[in-house]
């Protein structure tokens, strides 16, 4: 486990790319209600490392991020595709740490 950023970092229904230790980048996001998301920038389908790039959104209660080059939807809780079953995008687990009082 490692900080990635801080959580003032992300808006509410934006993502935001960071860089891992293993080079690759992930995309961030946080939802209006406050929970926070981590899925691979890169789309599958473009290859291009762009999915931080978009807004969420939500179908049928299923936050998602849409590609910004071919529109897919990747469901930000399960990594799949909802336009295509036989897809997914890296999922990570995120852990947000509250700061201690001073």
């Amino acid at each position: 486990m490692f900080a990635v950023c801080e959580l003032s970092a992300l808006t509410p229904g934006r993502g935001v790319a960071a860089p891992l230790p293993d080079g690759l980048r992930a995309a961030l996001f946080l939802d209006r209600s406050g929970r926070a998301y981590a899925i691979g920038n890169r789309d599958p389908f473009s290859g291009a490392y762009v999915l931080s790039r978009r807004p969420t959104g939500s179908h049928e209660e299923r936050p998602f991020v849409a590609s910004p080059l071919l529109g897919q939807r990747f469901d930000l809780t399960t990594d799949r595709c909802l336009d295509d079953d036989e897809v997914a995008v890296q999922a990570y687990d995120v852990r947000v740490r509250v700061p201690a009082a001073a």
